[in-house]
């Protein structure tokens, strides 16, 4: 049974790896204009407009899938842990499964509002612009406009890991690294640094699942 959960979750963590990848090729690629920076109301209001089934799906992929699957990668990372650090492994599991749980409200609130915009944009553009301003400040603070939640899942799963060797040291302090990196955006001057986590994340949950499909969890004295 350990080795089923422990396959499941390291599927689950190649296809969180693989919804970040596509996220920010899309972000970087299709939606650069409208998820750069601090856009102009009105232009960004527009751009959903002509674009709303582009962002209706990148928030699925990249909030809504990527949640899902973040739960069960979570659920089996703490269950690898849990024997050589119970302490840690049980507040990991906790702080990645807070993250999934504010991910999905994320996504439902854009996907819903962002089609209330559009609704709302023939007959009253400029309510449909503070409609907007309403919806995305509620998501963008929901999803990691300021990264907290899913850095520190990453910290205390990588340093629960170190002590008894239940992951590869070199995948703990690369994990340490992106995590505090992640941290880091709680100052508004280091904000950008959050571009080192998301794509740290990709080579971190990559490596998690290659470990977790290929090995079993085996304590080792500290």
């Amino acid at each position: 049974m350990i080795k089923q959960h422990q396959r499941a979750g390291g599927f689950a963590a190649l296809i969180a790896a693989a919804t970040v990848v596509v996220g920010l090729g899309m972000f970087a690629f299709v939606l650069s204009d409208y998820a750069i920076g601090d856009p102009v109301p009105s232009e960004a209001v527009a751009f959903l407009v002509e674009n709303e089934a582009t962002i209706y799906v990148w928030n699925i992929i990249t909030l809504i899938v990527f949640s899902l699957v973040l739960v069960v990668a979570a659920l089996a990372l703490g269950e690898r842990l849990r024997d050589g650090s119970p302490g840690l492994a049980r507040a990991g599991t906790a702080f990645g499964l807070i993250w999934a749980g504010l991910l999905i409200a994320a996504g439902m609130v854009l996907s819903i509002g962002y089609g209330t915009v559009v609704e709302t944009y023939g007959a009253d553009p400029v309510q449909a612009e503070t409609v907007w301003l309403a919806v995305d400040s509620v998501g963008n603070g929901l999803s990691g406009g300021m990264e907290i939640v899913g850095p520190v899942w990453v910290l205390l799963v990588s340093i629960a890991a170190i002590a008894h060797g239940l992951l590869p040291k070199a995948l703990s302090y690369v994990g340490i690294l992106i995590g505090a990196c992640g941290l880091l955006t709680v100052v508004p001057a280091l904000e950008d640094v959050g571009a080192v986590f998301g794509l740290g994340l990709i080579i971190w949950l990559t490596w998690i699942g290659i470990v977790m499909l290929r090995s079993e969890p085996e304590l080792v004295d500290g």
